[in-house]
């Protein structure tokens, strides 16, 4: 899984590197565009077009009956109940298709929620990081304690362009220690949190451009690495649960209304695909 993030990475950061300097709904039509196209295709090559095709024809003569025959009542029952029955052989159809885009739209959001769902740090912003331990941190070498154990022995180092603002608070029964810090200059850095003899990297971004922004950095494991695939996972033997930046929750302006990226997304991606269906000879 860490090879397919990093494959996915590298992929969804030079494709989307034309439009980070523009606002984000460009970067976005341009994405929906181009997944409605794929996802136009793998509907197209995994179902059987004839008979959805047939369905839907069978479909709209019920609709037809339904307005021809509307002061009989047990013709348009007969109708309705034929429309719901169509309509399940019509959802049966499309389950294989659907079951083959399924994994690729995952991969998919994975990606685009790390570059679109998250607003960059400002020059003057205070943050805040937080680690969080895992259970007997307490016994691993990597977090010898500098007083007795009761505290672990962390710090936490900034770049140039980044202030570490405050001195860890240690809150030991969430098992979590937290800085606060603040952006002075644009740019992308590397925080370093060291823990005992270990150290670990964590990055941060002042930017207001679109850009590839991880909120949390978590330990390996499939389902945190399917997840939250903005970065490398850390170590699974590592003392260190999660190493968390306070990034803020972005939306996306959709016709001069702030939505969830994923909103705009699924929307743009339904409005292409109808659009071009008949240009990709699709039945949907």
């Amino acid at each position: 899984m860490i090879l397919v993030n990093r494959a996915l990475r590298a992929a969804f950061d030079r494709l989307l590197w034309p439009f980070h300097a523009l606002p984000p709904i460009v970067g976005l039509v341009a994405v929906s565009l181009a997944v409605s196209i794929g996802m136009l295709y793998v509907f197209k090559w995994t179902s059987n077009q004839t008979k959805l095709e047939a369905v839907k024809r069978q479909i709209h003569a019920c609709l037809f009956e339904i307005r021809l025959f509307r002061d009989d009542v047990p013709a348009i029952l007969r109708a309705q109940a034929e429309i719901l029955r169509h309509n399940s052989r019509y959802l049966a159809l499309s389950l294989v298709p659907m079951l083959w885009m399924i994994v690729p739209l995952v991969f998919v959001i994975a990606q685009l929620q790390f570059h679109y769902g998250y607003r960059g740090l400002r020059p003057g912003e205070d943050f805040i990081v937080k680690v969080r331990l895992k259970e007997g941190w307490e016994r691993s070498g990597a977090a010898a304690s500098s007083q007795g154990s009761s505290r672990p022995a962390a710090t936490l180092e900034a770049p140039a362009g980044v202030m570490v603002a405050t001195p860890a608070v240690w809150m030991p029964a969430e098992r979590e220690l937290a800085w606060r810090l603040r952006a002075q200059e644009w740019g992308d850095y590397e925080l370093k949190l060291r823990l005992g003899d270990e150290e670990y990297a964590k990055t941060a971004q002042v930017s207001a451009a679109v850009r590839r922004r991880s909120p949390v950095r978590l330990a390996g494991g499939l389902l945190n690495e399917l997840l939250y695939p903005a970065e490398e996972p850390l170590p699974r033997d590592s003392p260190v649960a999660s190493i968390a930046l306070g990034y803020r929750e972005d939306s996306i302006s959709l016709f001069g209304w702030p939505a969830p990226w994923i909103v705009a997304f699924f929307a743009l991606s339904v409005a292409f695909a109808f659009a071009l269906r008949g240009r990709l000879g699709v039945t949907l």
